[in-house]
């Protein structure tokens, strides 16, 4: 007989067992993931399947799209190659005209050709008029079940009755960005589905009609019946929930969800101590990012270019690269896939020797991208006090004050030609004493003594904008790390930053708390010399 501690520990390592097993069971099912899975490889439509004359990846991104003469007479989909049951979906979406959807716990219409992709169930919508845009709607069934800005029960009998208001649609309409990119969000637990869009809630619906609704199935894209439309998806990511999952607890952030992402690309270390840190000046930075907006995600990767880009700018708003420059830039082994993220309208930011690439092999594109560069012999790179005695009216100048700063402000850069697309925002006459070196790659050149004798405003940061909705940014300053300190100088960068990755910047600027002296000496590269001893 066994004694009762003897009972008491294998009843015990029973439960341990059993439920361990449970959650090996869960895992393998894939019911307990807990993290989010990228359903688009950003290349390709592996994984995807449907009409391959409407849809196609341009530029980084799943297109769907119509043309005059083209038109649809049904609803078509691109559908994902697996099944959704409790999930929390997040992708990016544009539409430019007509109307879109997003089908999930779907199914394929019974009667109809397979080869035609089309799909019943619960769809989330987006479309160009606005009349649509957030609501619930059951394809190939029940029609319009979830109104927007409403919180509704679908009784037994199908029938949709509105119980309570989210008071959201007026701020959803003003924050659906038309023709551009918007964060659109599902989340589906048991017989609760909640949507928003760019973090503003839709709807809140409990579905009670045990007879028409699906509580699993298919995930599908939507191009729509109509005059001639392009959408376009990105960044779709997809957390499955386990089976003991609260819908609340899954929301009870999304008030402050990432809706918008910026990611810091830090260079090895370089000078020396309090020169060139930047992996400091990049968490210096991102911390008052994330402080001034709780809805951006600001990333830092130390020493270059990530070894996973994909993963590292998967919904990446706007990238910072504080580097080295020339041929040390991290960009120049990966020019081709940044060329993919600018041509999707990812913002580009460059701070101190991160706007110098090579002329021959990335030049040209860092004019598209940020509207001028550092360029050897042309350009040059003295130390000296810039006095910014005006500044332009724009989203990045507000609430800087004029102010001036001792730094290796590079100067006579390259821009596009005429300045097309490009704003000066900090400006100064360079002095004299800045011409002192003999010429050379980056001391002097006969172009750039002529500018200095004549007294011509030297630019050394600016704003730029691309045809393709994207923008850039471009910062010559940043060499010492305690220029930080300075309010003016962090907060015109902390708003270009912002304005690059399309963030409202508020009227006065972005609220930065004071950088101490304790904080300048964090998460430095080099060591902090010891003071020399003076002699007896």
């Amino acid at each position: 007989m066994l004694s009762r501690r003897s009972q008491y520990s294998r009843t015990v390592l029973s439960i341990f067992v059993a439920s361990l097993l449970t959650w090996f069971s869960a895992t393998a099912s894939g019911q307990n993931s807990a993290e989010f899975q990228a359903l688009f490889d950003g290349k390709s439509l592996a994984g995807w399947e449907g009409n391959p004359d409407l849809w196609s990846v341009v530029d980084g991104a799943i297109t769907g799209s119509t043309t005059a003469g083209q038109e649809l007479k049904k609803n078509t989909f691109l559908v994902w190659d697996g099944t959704v049951k409790d999930f929390d979906l997040r992708l990016k979406v544009k539409l430019v005209g007509g109307n879109t959807g997003i089908q999930f716990r779907s199914q394929y219409l019974p009667k109809a050709d397979k080869s035609a992709f089309r799909i019943r169930g619960y769809q989330a919508d987006l479309d160009a008029a606005n009349q649509y845009s957030g609501i619930n709607y059951d394809e190939g069934g029940r029609g319009i079940i979830a109104p927007r800005g409403k919180r509704s029960v679908i009784g037994s009998n199908g029938k949709t009755a509105v119980v309570g208001d989210l008071g959201t649609e007026e701020k959803l309409l003003t924050s659906i960005k038309m023709d551009d990119w918007n964060d659109y969000r599902i989340v589906a637990v048991g017989n609760r589905i909640r949507q928003y869009i760019n973090g503003v809630q839709t709807i809140d619906l409990t579905d009670d009609d045990e007879k028409n609704r699906d509580m699993e199935g298919l995930l599908a894209l939507q191009v729509h019946v109509g005059p001639p439309m392009t959408v376009s998806y990105k960044d779709i990511r997809l957390k499955v929930l386990g089976p003991d999952a609260d819908i609340d607890e899954v929301t009870a952030s999304v008030s402050s969800s990432k809706t918008h992402k910026v990611v810091f690309v830090a260079g090895k270390r370089s000078h020396g101590y309090g020169s060139h840190e930047h992996y400091a000046g990049s968490v210096l930075l991102a911390k008052r990012l994330e402080s001034a907006f709780p809805e951006l995600d600001a990333e830092v990767i130390r020493n270059g270019w990530p070894a996973d880009a994909d993963a590292a700018f998967a919904g990446v708003d706007s990238i910072v690269i504080y580097s080295d420059g020339g041929p040390r830039h991290p960009s120049l082994a990966h020019l081709d896939e940044l060329d993919k993220l600018m041509k999707s309208g990812v913002g580009l930011v460059c701070l101190h020797y991160g706007v110098e690439v090579p002329k021959e092999k990335a030049g040209e594109q860092f004019l598209d991208w940020i509207g001028g560069y550092f360029e050897t012999n042309w350009s040059v790179n003295p130390h000296w006090k810039a006095s910014f005695e005006s500044l332009p009216e724009h989203p990045v100048t507000r609430g800087v004050k004029p102010f001036e700063l001792q730094d290796e402000w590079y100067f006579h850069m390259r821009f596009r030609e005429g300045m097309e697309g490009v704003t000066p925002i900090l400006s100064a006459v360079a002095p004299e004493s800045t011409m002192k070196r003999p010429d050379g790659p980056h001391s002097g050149n006969k172009a750039v003594r002529k500018s200095v004798a004549d007294g011509d405003l030297q630019h050394v940061a600016w704003c730029a904008e691309r045809p393709d909705g994207g923008r850039g940014f471009g910062l010559t300053g940043g060499h010492f790390h305690e220029g930080w300190a300075n309010e003016n100088m962090r907060r015109v960068v902390l708003n270009a930053i912002a304005w690059t990755a399309k963030v409202e910047i508020p009227d006065d600027g972005i609220e930065n708390t004071e950088v101490s002296s304790a904080e300048l000496e964090e998460n430095q590269d080099f060591p902090k010399p010891e003071p020399e001893a003076e002699d007896n």
